[in-house]
């Protein structure tokens, strides 16, 4: 086991599938603790008896899609957890729809998720100060955020992974001094559970390989390909590295190939 982040603990709001999980994952083998924020409790529960083997792991049931979520793992937080110096915010949702199809609900679901990672993340940077903890936050924003793409019309995702986007360099801003660094990963297409919301579970495997091409390294992303950036980006090995966006897409944002 690498000592990387002994003492250290992680919360990760969107914890318990896809790139959160792998995430804290990582952090476990590298000497971590982490604090797991899912919405189902039946899940988060299997996902903490998981990985415990690795290390502690809290978990925190909340459904951030409502203001009575968001409250609760903020009480959580500031009750519990007033000792995490290190956050990954990866909660999301991705449900493609035209711009002319979209509903009042279809937007708050994305803007919600938004309001709660500004807040949640407020009162742990608002811990971190009063410790006088350094620490570091990587937000998991998209290259939705910064290009349109034909097959997935998502404009209310795009517009909040945008302003996701944008946070992180306005906190990158407000907190170097404090000595807390907030960067982000773009991710490309990454073979996750959020495209079962939209498309049949036994047909995910065949669309995640016709994306592909669509990427100039050849292949879609593996959630440990985002983990490895995000914990790189968590560790000292980047203490230099604030305000950042990391295309982490297999090339996507270099160009076209053809």
């Amino acid at each position: 086991m690498s000592v990387l982040f002994v003492g250290k603990k992680l919360l990760v709001v969107g914890g318990t599938s896809g790139m959160g999980l792998e995430t804290a994952r990582l952090m476990l083998e590298n000497g971590g603790s982490v604090v797991l924020v899912g919405n189902r409790k039946d899940k988060a529960e299997q996902v903490r008896q998981t990985l415990s083997s690795l290390g502690k792991v809290d978990i925190i049931v909340a459904d951030l899609m409502k203001e009575d979520g968001m409250n609760h793992v903020r009480q959580a937080i500031n009750e519990q957890h007033r000792d995490i110096s290190l956050l990954v915010n990866a909660a999301g949702v991705f449900f493609p729809k035209a711009f002319t199809d979209n509903q009042e609900a279809d937007y708050d679901m994305y803007m919600n998720i938004n309001r709660a990672t500004f807040f949640i993340t407020r009162d742990v940077v608002n811990n971190m100060i009063a410790a006088g903890v350094k620490g570091a936050i990587v937000n998991i924003g998209s290259m939705w955020a910064q290009q349109a793409i034909g097959a997935t019309p998502s404009a209310a995702y795009s517009m909040a992974k945008a302003g996701l986007h944008a946070l992180t360099k306005n906190l990158a801003i407000e907190l170097g001094s404090k000595g807390i660094r907030v960067n982000a990963v773009s991710p490309a297409v990454v073979h996750t559970p959020i495209y079962e919301g939209f498309i049949p579970k036994e047909e995910v495997n065949g669309v995640m390989d016709s994306f592909d091409s669509f990427h100039p390294i050849g292949r879609v992303g593996t959630t440990r390909d985002i983990a490895e950036t995000v914990t790189f980006l968590l560790s000292d090995k980047t203490s230099w590295v604030t305000g950042a966006i990391w295309d982490v897409d297999g090339g996507v944002m270099a160009g076209r190939n053809g």
